[in-house]
């Protein structure tokens, strides 16, 4: 999951936001949009290929080693793929926010996450101050 995150990332080009530019304006909307929906395609992708793998790759070895090495490899690879389900959820609730002018602002005190955060982690949600002080709150919670 990460590494589709990170490799959709080198193929964008930062966005130059002009002086005096509104933030989240119609050209800022647009740019994250490409982005998310470059990645749900890059995810739509990883879906096909595990659903080929697992179709061309589903011997039932003799070997009790053999099968368990398979069974445990579809496992790991079908987490993998309920993780990426949960994020183009995620994806799509993110393109939902811009289309209704309710992207980039964090959901906790209302400031502006920026352009450069919403570049890093295109689904956030908090500016990293409330990020951050989440992240504080939980480990002292032991979560």
């Amino acid at each position: 999951m990460a590494e589709n995150h990170d490799s959709l990332l080198k193929h964008f080009t930062p966005y130059e936001a002009k002086a005096n530019e509104e933030y989240m304006n119609q050209a800022q909307g647009d740019h994250f949009k490409h982005i998310l929906e470059a990645w749900k395609q890059d995810l739509a992708e990883e879906v096909d290929r595990t659903v080929n793998h697992l179709k061309e790759d589903g011997a039932n070895f003799a070997d009790p080693n053999d099968r368990a090495s398979q069974e445990e490899e579809f496992s790991l690879e079908l987490r993998a793929r309920d993780r990426e389900r949960k994020l183009t959820k995620k994806i799509n609730d993110t393109l939902e926010m811009i289309e209704n002018d309710e992207y980039g602002f964090c959901d906790a005190c209302g400031v502006e996450i920026g352009i450069r955060r919403l570049e890093a982690r295109p689904t956030a949600t908090l500016c990293i101050d409330c990020k951050t002080l989440a992240e504080i709150k939980e480990k002292q919670l032991g979560k």
